[in-house]
């Protein structure tokens, strides 16, 4: 189990929000931390403690206006790590290889595969043709509804008819090289993970799988390394100090070089 971490860039700036919150139209969300310092500070750090594998998130889309200036601070990051993050946020076909070439080690994708709310296969296999699934992580970031958890895209805001479970990660993972699974009804919100989430993750062991959402507490990281079998990989976002939480980041960092 390795601590991933995370930029959030939202409105040109570094940010945590309440995931649930965040909304296209008027560019909203509730934000939990506004960061003083620029994308590149915390990439510095990431880098400095020898972290890899970490994502950064554009929250605007691509028609936002805010949208330039969340990839402008994405460059700044990526120019201080090369080669040391994620990045996903608008990614498709066209973009993709100039997201690597900024020196991203892999994009994120979720909106784009999927058309209707199901898995557009057609958009997927071009987009491992063009970049390789060796650079490719799926973000199969979910929501529980009635009966099930089901993939949520559109920087959350869309229902898909897919349900986040083994099937599903069997049938995605040749086409990928990592999956990324933010609990989108307890991101943001430092109230504890998504339990039956990292249940699934940790008894799927099909491709390296990182957690998002919930973890406010050291029991937590604890829980997550029990209950994942040691296989699921997390972040931390609001409950981090270096968002205006109470985790040490240093803790965090001595905790992963055991």
């Amino acid at each position: 189990m390795k601590f991933r971490p995370c930029i959030d860039i939202h409105n040109g700036s570094v940010k945590q929000i309440v995931g649930g919150s965040l909304q296209d139209q008027g560019s909203q969300a509730v934000d939990n931390f506004i960061s003083e310092q620029d994308a590149a500070f915390y990439a510095d750090k990431y880098k400095e403690a020898g972290l890899k594998g970490g994502h950064i998130i554009l929250l605007n889309p691509a028609g936002s206006e805010y949208y330039e200036k969340d990839i402008e601070q994405a460059r700044k990051a990526l120019m201080a790590y090369p080669g040391g993050m994620q990045i996903g946020g608008g990614m498709h076909t066209e973009n993709a290889k100039s997201f690597l070439n900024m020196g991203a080690s892999h994009v994120i994708v979720t909106s784009y595969v999927f058309r209707d709310g199901k898995i557009d296969f057609k958009r997927l296999e071009e987009l491992v043709a063009r970049i390789g699934k060796e650079h490719l992580v799926l973000d199969l970031s979910c929501r529980f509804y009635e009966d099930d958890y089901y993939i949520v895209t559109d920087r959350w805001q869309k229902r898909t008819s897919v349900p986040m479970n083994q099937e599903t990660f069997e049938r995605l993972a040749r086409y990928c090289d990592e999956f990324l699974i933010h609990a989108v009804d307890v991101e943001g919100k430092a109230s504890g993970v998504e339990k039956e989430v990292v249940r699934r993750l940790g008894n799927a062991k099909v491709l390296p799988v990182t957690y998002a959402g919930g973890i406010h507490s050291m029991e937590d990281i604890d829980w997550i390394e029990k209950a994942g079998n040691g296989f699921v990989d997390y972040t931390i976002g609001s409950a981090l100090d270096l968002f205006g939480g109470t985790i040490s980041y240093e803790k965090i960092i001595k905790r992963s070089q055991k």
